[in-house]
């Protein structure tokens, strides 16, 4: 087994795309070699992909545009542009929907995509998703490599534990190529 290559300005681009890196070290090389450092880490790859294939240190502003947030929330509020997950869009959530509101990852998607649409039909969005969930398996997004792998791992092993599903991530993201669970991977548990 090939050990993962160190990130550093050297590393070849084709060779930083077939192996996995924590956000943070995308970071650190970030940092290291004055690139701009924030972004999730679909951008902050892509920015070292087009550092190692060219050297070029673009950095892109990201001017995050004014949310015009309601002083009130009701039920007939309309969706402000550029919606925030804020504390007081949580306490409406909460005292609409229950303790048990949280804002999931496609919630917040849904919120951000219907700008203009009452509180009301969020509430029912938020539902809907919820029962969504539960008669389907959800798409975990590309950044959440992690959270996906173990997902599968437990489908396939119902009988293994935590330890041995992030035994299983550590050597498959330490592999060249992709980091999808496999069922070859558990091979390293019986090291």
């Amino acid at each position: 087994m090939m050990e993962r290559p160190i990130l550093d300005k050297n590393l070849d681009s084709d060779t930083f795309k077939n192996y996995y890196y924590l956000k943070e070290e995308l970071i650190n090389f970030c940092k290291n070699n004055n690139l701009q450092s924030i972004g999730n880490k679909e951008e902050l790859t892509d920015r070292i992909i087009e550092y190692l294939e060219t050297g070029n240190k673009t950095f892109k502003t990201h001017k995050k545009e004014k949310t015009n947030m309601p002083d009130i929330i009701t039920l007939d509020t309309k969706i402000e542009n550029n919606f925030v997950c804020s504390e007081r869009h949580r306490k409406f959530y909460k005292e609409q929907i229950g303790k048990s509101f949280s804002f999931n990852v496609l919630f917040q998607k849904w919120l951000k995509n219907n700008t203009g649409k009452t509180y009301q039909e969020s509430i029912e969005a938020y539902y809907k998703i919820l029962e969504d969930k539960k008669n389907s398996k959800t798409t975990i997004d590309k950044q959440f490599e992690y959270n996906t792998y173990i997902r599968d791992f437990f489908h396939d092993n119902k009988n293994k534990n935590l330890n041995d599903a992030i035994k299983c991530w550590k050597y498959k993201k330490s592999l060249k190529d992709h980091n999808r669970y496999e069922k070859k991977d558990l091979i390293i548990l019986s090291k």
